[in-house]
């Protein structure tokens, strides 16, 4: 059996995960009262952005939870490498209120690209070229990780 095959099929079960996590938000988020304001075309563009971006990022953490001693310290690993890319985002706060020094880190990094480009196709608000730069980061981090993550495994297993 080849080595990618296993990770593959991790990272495909996360990405199906993934799916039925948003599905459900868009459910209560539904029945809350939150409508997809661009209609179906746009609603299932946004759900792929985030799907696939959520793809790219099971390698990360794949490759990172390889490269811990145990599930632990994958998971503060993880938590350690997503909490300032989330926080340092457009995901909360608008990145005009960030400091300078902080609002070049924000404006050009994966998740604010995410959130924009799903804010787009959901409400219709301005993307600004964030979907090709988000496309761009998905590729930039499948090309890495997914030989790390492959290579990590043949030695280890």
């Amino acid at each position: 059996m080849s080595r990618a095959a296993v990770l593959a099929g991790r990272t495909l079960a996360d990405t199906l995960r993934n799916i039925v996590v948003i599905a459900i938000m868009i459910v209560y988020g539904y029945i809350l009262g939150f409508r997809f304001s661009n209609g179906l075309g746009e609603a299932a563009a946004m759900i792929a952005v985030v799907v696939l971006f959520g793809f790219a990022f099971s390698w990360v953490f794949a490759y990172v939870g390889m490269r811990t001693k145990d599930a632990e310290a994958a998971q503060l690993s993880g938590f350690v490498f997503i909490f300032p890319l989330i926080f340092a985002s457009a995901a909360f706060v608008p990145v005009t209120t960030m400091p300078n020094w902080l609002q070049h880190f924000a404006n050009n990094q994966p998740i604010t690209f995410a959130v924009n480009a799903a804010r787009h196709f959901a409400l219709g608000m301005p993307m600004d070229g964030a979907l090709w730069k988000l496309l761009l980061w998905i590729i930039g981090i499948l090309v890495v990780f997914i030989p790390l993550a492959v290579n990590t495994y043949r030695k280890h297993a």
